[in-house]
């Protein structure tokens, strides 16, 4: 059994992509805000939408709350799309390497947001990660309902 992987999600987001990709590049502190399921963000080195720059997210996954330390590898404005590596955290403690990709893709002037998962288990007893890309959909739907009350 091979001990990498790859999940990909895709999902409506009515507000358009360059409101979700600022959102991460931007102003991604105020996910909190937006999601229940995320309680704060930390940019330790860098500056916010960098290249190169370590940052922290506080959530719950599961049930429980955890803390994921990423450096973001790739911004791509073109796309519409950021690349975060997972350095440190809960997910480090089962993942011997995770990758979360966001990008916008538009078809029939109807914008989605896709999540990529690639990862490499430490061992074969590690379960996949489908409910944290299920946990990238709920977010992402939190954010689309609060831009529901903005507008």
């Amino acid at each position: 059994m091979g001990l990498t992987g790859k999940l990909i999600a895709a999902i409506e987001f009515k507000h358009g992509g360059d409101v979700f990709h600022g959102i991460f590049t931007q102003t991604p502190h105020e996910i909190a805000d937006a999601s229940v399921h995320v309680h704060g963000f930390e940019l330790h080195e860098g500056e916010l939408g960098k290249v190169g720059s370590v940052i922290s997210w506080h959530y719950t996954h599961d049930g429980k709350r955890q803390v994921a330390k990423q450096i973001i590898q790739k911004i791509d404005e073109e796309n519409k799309a950021m690349e975060f590596k997972m350095i440190g955290g809960d997910l480090m403690e089962h993942f011997k390497n995770f990758l979360i990709t966001f990008h916008i893709e538009t078809k029939n002037n109807i914008d989605l947001v896709t999540w990529t998962l690639d990862y490499e288990m430490l061992h074969e007893d590690v379960v996949h990660p489908t409910t944290f890309l299920a946990y990238f959909i709920d977010v992402t739907k939190d954010i689309e309902a609060h831009h529901d009350k903005k507008a």
